[in-house]
């Protein structure tokens, strides 16, 4: 049978995406090129949700700003807060007790635990599972955030660390319950993990799928799991410590492809590390007094400090410039997911339209911690 072959006129054109959309997370506009369904080039537009924060911060105290670091990345505020104080205290050079350091350690990691169960979630719903997985991680959460309500009386926004220590020691009662969390949370991670692993739809629409070398992933300062994902074995908790994270025994997930796949997997095995870090610390909580007292009005001496630490998203860094006086001169924060969405340009190239959302959803940003 023979083939008629016609020159059929094709013609490249562009697609918006967002700024309202239910899979850019949040206020991001996309500029999409298509040649059919393939993508030819991807053009990422984001300030929708500028507030200017870093300008906020001149006129503000250094303690009057901390409730300000939880609206940057609020799906991991207590990282945020972390991040800030430890910038400030290192501008002092002010050592805080070991109790305050092993209870910054324990809710940090239980954070991270908190803000994977929503990435992870997040990213399957992408992926066209509607409210199941969304729902479970939600439920295994919600133990984390009655915690966090417990110690300091918030669930998303909780402006919980100080300059110097914490706000409040742990309640009563809370080292149980933090050991129940540990119990009750790794039979649930196991089963998020056997509920998309055993998924044909989900490894068909994640293995191979935006793809990120080790090479291209350094150039582009992409950092955290995404970073480690691609093969690079660099943590910020290992690397360079802070806190008392040398004293714990905990593995640094990497993965081989830096695919979608990859980034979810790295995502789930550190969940289980953030709760072995955790169980280590809780066991060796030591007594004292978790804060110290320094007023609410300080005025460090003039100079500069940068502070960076492994946030859930990646490396989360403060610097400050100090004036002698009761407010920063300057600030500069550098958010993972700013770094984390640069690539998106990159990884769509070549790609199907429908798998934009799968390689966005798998990077796990977050706008308020972009535009800041």
């Amino acid at each position: 049978m023979e083939t008629i072959k016609e020159n059929i006129h094709t013609e490249e054109f562009w697609v918006n995406m967002g700024p309202q959309h239910p899979s850019t997370h949040g206020v991001l506009y996309l500029e999409v090129k298509l040649s059919g369904e393939t993508v030819v080039d991807l053009i990422t537009h984001i300030g929708y949700l500028h507030r200017g924060i870093e300008k906020i911060a001149e006129n503000r105290t250094y303690t009057q700003f901390i409730p300000f670091t939880d609206r940057l990345d609020y799906i991991a505020a207590m990282g945020n807060n972390l991040g800030y104080v430890l910038a400030v205290e290192k501008l002092m050079k002010m050592e805080v007790s070991d109790r305050a350091k092993y209870i910054r350690v324990i809710i940090a990691e239980l954070q991270r635990v908190a803000s994977h169960l929503v990435g992870i979630t997040t990213f399957a719903q992408d992926l066209g599972a509607f409210a199941t997985p969304l729902f479970y991680g939600f439920r295994e959460r919600e133990k984390i955030v009655e915690l966090f309500d417990d110690i300091c009386g918030n669930r998303l926004t909780y402006n919980y660390m100080r300059i110097g220590g914490l706000q409040f020691d742990l309640p009563k009662g809370a080292d149980e319950k933090i050991k129940n969390i540990i119990k009750y949370m790794r039979p649930k991670i196991d089963d998020l993990e056997s509920l998309f692993s055993s998924n044909a739809i989900f490894t068909a629409r994640t293995k191979g799928v935006g793809a990120l070398s080790k090479e291209k992933a350094v150039n582009y300062s992409v950092t955290g799991p995404n970073l480690r994902a691609s093969g690079v074995k660099w943590d910020l908790r290992r690397d360079e410590p802070y806190l008392c994270y040398d004293k714990f025994d905990f593995d640094i997930p990497t993965g081989v492809n830096g695919d979608s796949w990859d980034r979810y997997k790295v995502r789930i095995e550190e969940m289980r590390q953030s709760l072995r870090i955790v169980e280590q610390a809780i066991g060796g909580l030591p007594e004292g007094d978790p804060t110290i007292k320094v007023g609410r009005i300080i005025k460090p001496e003039a100079g500069e400090s940068y502070m960076r630490t492994e946030a859930p998203r990646g490396e989360l860094g403060f610097y400050i410039v100090s004036d002698g006086s009761a407010y920063p001169y300057r600030m500069k924060i550098r958010s993972p997911s700013f770094s984390n969405l640069a690539v998106l340009s990159e990884l769509a190239k070549g790609i199907k339209v429908a798998d934009v959302v799968c390689v966005l959803g798998s990077l796990d940003i977050v706008m308020g911690d972009i535009d800041r």
